[in-house]
């Protein structure tokens, strides 16, 4: 039997395994490093399946690396399983519909996205034993993408340093392979301290916390005009001092992202935004404390390793959905505002530069989108980040997105939760696993491809050395 039919049939056999974890991922909805549920299901799940088992590395209780095999080469998949804060959402309802207020929810995929890399991982690991291949393959457990960076981590402890090539997907609306960059990315807290007093009585004798946050604010607005056109600055208030206006507020804290293309652009903005938080403190004559959150760096496409996983791709998309299943991704289609529905023709023509305009327009009015994208590379980096950036900088990594997901819906939103348990999802997942494991195969007994992907990955970094942006007193937390 060809090896890859072999492959996919194996994965095929434990898909009922590996949509349970999903769901129950699912249900947990665990946020940043605090993911326990989550980790310790797949743990004795790998331990079962004949993975040895590293847990509580880097100073993370929940991140693991389980390995199966020794040698080389070392084959790096990456599991994610985190969700975002305040999303809760009944599942498989078309409406905004909160299950638990204040509650998380699983809004980016990750509880898919961790179930089809381990999909992939122990699919590798069974055909290195039916076919006595040699090599080794790793599932990283990796905790907190969303928040908390925690393969940036991972990468400044060195866990990665003896991987030859990382795979990975994401869930999405569209499927297609990564062909271009992310932004780096980093985040810090702004602390400002300050006196409180009566604010009709004795203002004078008050230094107002809450005005030097606000001009901080004022300043890096004005900032935003001298800045390059790609990077980005986000903040939110995390403290404004209380709830009393007649006091004058002594604590006020902002919580700020800093993007940008490249680490180096993102560290001289922030440079320049800590003058503007140490100025709005000297106006005010308050002080002001920063603490670093976490950092991540931009991701690097390897085209080599990228064409392998589209030629894999085409052997499994597009997926055999049922007339009920697009029914059903239609009832969250149709909560689309106007707007948005005509930003899925830019969408799609992205997907398919040499697609004709009739095809286009089809595209971009299906509410399942079941085509497999064309490989497009190019230079201008996608507006998000990921923490799959850091590895990407160790060894040559490739993605690719599954469409799973209402056409149209964007990551974090309530449509993402609201149907992160279908059978939709279900075959997105284990679709990837495929994907990931058939590319996999391909690194362990095609010698000149990975040998490509890593002169490509070395002349992708131009001399440049991975160096983690997040301070080295800085842990994860």
């Amino acid at each position: 039997m060809d090896k890859k039919k072999w492959l996919m049939d194996s994965i095929e056999k434990k898909s009922g395994m590996y949509a349970d974890i999903s769901d129950r991922i699912w249900e947990y909805a665990e946020t940043r490093f605090d993911v326990k549920k989550s980790a310790d299901m797949y743990v004795d799940i790998l331990k079962n399946e004949d993975f040895s088992i590293e847990r509580g590395i880097t100073g993370m209780e929940h991140a693991f690396i389980a390995t199966f095999g020794s040698g080389r080469p070392v084959i790096g998949v990456l599991a994610e399983y985190d969700a975002l804060a305040n999303m809760s959402q009944a599942a498989d309802v078309a409406e905004k519909r909160v299950l638990e207020a204040g509650a998380n929810g699983h809004g980016c995929g990750h509880h898919a996205l961790g179930a089809g890399s381990l999909a992939g991982a122990v699919g590798i690991k069974d055909i290195m034993i039916e076919y006595g291949l040699k090599g080794a393959v790793k599932l990283f457990g990796c905790p907190a993408e969303e928040s908390g960076y925690g393969k940036a981590f991972m990468a400044r402890n060195g866990d990665f340093d003896d991987v030859d090539a990382f795979l990975t997907w994401h869930p999405m609306d569209v499927t297609e392979v990564w062909g271009k960059s992310s932004l780096a990315v980093s985040q810090m807290h702004f602390s400002f301290r300050g006196v409180s007093s009566h604010a009709g009585a004795a203002p004078e004798l008050g230094r107002s916390a809450l005005d030097a946050a606000e001009l901080m604010n004022i300043g890096v607005n004005f900032l935003r005009e001298h800045i390059i056109d790609d990077a980005r600055i986000h903040y939110a208030f995390t403290d404004t001092g209380g709830l009393s206006a007649n006091v004058v507020q002594s604590t006020a804290s902002l919580h700020y992202l800093i993007r940008a293309p490249k680490q180096d652009q993102v560290m001289a903005i922030y440079d320049r935004v800590l003058k503007i938080a140490k100025g709005a403190a000297m106006m005010t004559e308050t002080e002001v404390d920063v603490r670093w959150d976490s950092a991540c760096a931009n991701y690097i496409v390897n085209r080599s390793l990228a064409k392998s996983m589209y030629e894999n791709m085409k052997s499994v998309f597009p997926l055999p959905f049922t007339g009920e299943e697009i029914r059903y991704e239609g009832q969250f289609y149709d909560t689309l505002s106007e707007e948005m529905k005509k930003s899925m023709l830019s969408k799609a023509k992205s997907m398919f530069p040499t697609g004709s305009r009739e095809f286009i327009d089809n595209l971009a009015g299906k509410a399942l989108n079941d085509e497999l994208g064309e490989l497009v590379f190019s230079d201008k980096p996608m507006t998000g980040s990921t923490d799959v950036g850091d590895p990407s900088w160790i060894a040559p990594t490739a993605q690719l997105n599954v469409a799973c997901m209402p056409h149209g819906t964007p990551p974090h939103s309530w449509q993402w939760v609201a149907t992160g348990k279908s059978s939709i999802v279900h075959k997105g997942l284990i679709a990837a696993g495929k994907v990931i494991a058939m590319t996999a195969l391909d690194v362990l007994e095609d010698m000149k491809l990975l040998e490509d992907a890593k002169t490509e990955h070395m002349d992708n970094l131009g001399g440049e050395k991975y160096v983690c942006m997040i301070p080295e007193a800085v842990m994860p937390g």
